[in-house]
């Protein structure tokens, strides 16, 4: 699974409005920080919606920040757009192929003006 880099997303609201801005979530953090039932996380984590990690070996599964973002948008497409699980995987599969190609854009307008920059500093 790939990875975000840091700057593509901001914090987000947790409970009782506190801003949230962490890179590691335990599965009991989640749990309260979004006031979801063990079952929910538990079926987005069997439907690979929300994948958790292992960084090593004695220490338990957590939840990468961008993990846990997906976990807050699948919440809100469920309880307030009334989306079913396959809608979700299927939403949050285009937002990412968004975010990619955005990603791409991006890289090419800067290859664009790095290529406009020295052609005009050696027409100079």
């Amino acid at each position: 699974m790939m990875h975000m880099p840091p700057l593509q997303w901001g914090g987000f609201q947790g409970k009782k409005g506190m801003a949230m801005k962490k890179e590691y979530w335990t599965f009991r953090e989640v749990i309260e920080t979004f006031e979801i039932h063990e079952s929910f996380l538990e079926e987005l984590m069997k439907e690979d919606i929300v994948c958790p990690e292992k960084k090593d070996t004695s220490a338990p599964e957590v939840f990468h920040c961008y993990e846990v973002e997906k976990l807050r948008i699948a919440k809100t497409l469920i309880e307030e757009m009334d989306v079913n699980l396959p809608g979700v995987e299927i939403i949050l599969r285009m937002r990412q192929t968004m975010i990619d190609m955005r990603q791409q854009f991006d890289s090419i307008l800067e290859d664009l003006v790095r290529t406009i920059h020295t052609t005009t500093k050696k027409g100079s």
